[in-house]
């Protein structure tokens, strides 16, 4: 089972995960993050941020999850755009190490390929942040991905375009295809943290958490991984069943194991 952490809002939860990172940039300094993009992940990118000026930083690498397929990559929505927006140039990352999925419709076919490529040649990613979609989808990974399924190109439902038309000016400008880490290349992380806010999400984070394992509940993937954390505000959380034992076993944890 996922370690489950309940906490009060967005920002405690971007301040705990920001120390799990902090500690492993301290005993690993070049680190490799997997860097989710989207409103969730905003409130750790923030805590590091305002903590950067105390890190040495020049050796971490990162791989974004996805990015859509045909949107250029200077488009101010495309995930290179938003990773340089939000991570690098705020935590004062070396650009050339942060890496995101090819979305050129020129290279597209072999795209997949060279960045589990370049995963592998890193090392692996030690810390891979996530959210979860309305759906259960974590990537781009919809319903119906497999489990084993590697870096490749997905066609988006309609729901995540909906969901992604608030980035855009209409749901029909989002692109209908993107590249995404696969289920698989996400379990091979060394830590996985999901991280969810609001009553929207609680009914994927409890088929997640809780429910079976189901290629129609991508997010049910973390179950199956040895060491999975998925922090929570009160509202994602108000689903599930196990919340005393979650809360007991929280507070009674060792300091020293973190998350």
């Amino acid at each position: 089972m996922a370690e489950i952490v309940i906490v009060g809002n967005a920002e405690e939860a971007g301040e705990l995960v920001a120390d799990a990172v902090v500690a492993l940039i301290a005993r690993k300094p070049d680190a490799v993050l997997g860097l989710a993009t989207g409103s969730t992940p905003l409130a750790v990118y923030s805590a590091l941020a305002a903590r950067a000026g105390s890190l040495d930083l020049g050796r971490v690498s990162g791989f974004a999850l996805d990015e859509y397929v045909g949107l250029p990559a200077d488009h101010p929505q495309s995930y290179r755009s938003v990773i340089t927006r939000e991570v690098v140039e705020p935590l004062g990352l070396d650009p050339e190490r942060i890496h995101v999925p090819n979305g050129s419709t020129g290279s597209i076919q072999s795209a997949g390929v060279e960045y589990e490529r370049a995963i592998v040649a890193a090392g692996g990613i030690d810390l891979q942040l996530l959210g979860v979609g309305t759906d259960g989808h974590i990537g781009f990974n919809e319903p119906g991905s497999s489990f084993a399924s590697l870096t490749r190109v997905k066609t988006l439902t309609e729901q995540t375009r909906r969901d992604n038309a608030r980035f855009f000016g209409s749901p029909d400008e989002v692109p209908m295809h993107c590249i995404t880490q696969g289920l698989g290349t996400i379990l091979r992380a060394e830590h996985l943290v999901l991280l969810a806010f609001g009553e929207g999400k609680a009914d994927a984070v409890a088929a997640s958490v809780e429910g079976p394992l189901a290629a129609r509940m991508p997010g049910s993937a973390i179950q199956l991984h040895p060491h999975a954390t998925v922090v929570l505000d009160e509202a994602a959380a108000s689903r599930l069943a196990l919340t005393e034992y979650y809360r007991y076993a929280w507070a009674n944890k060792p300091d020293w194991q973190g998350i």
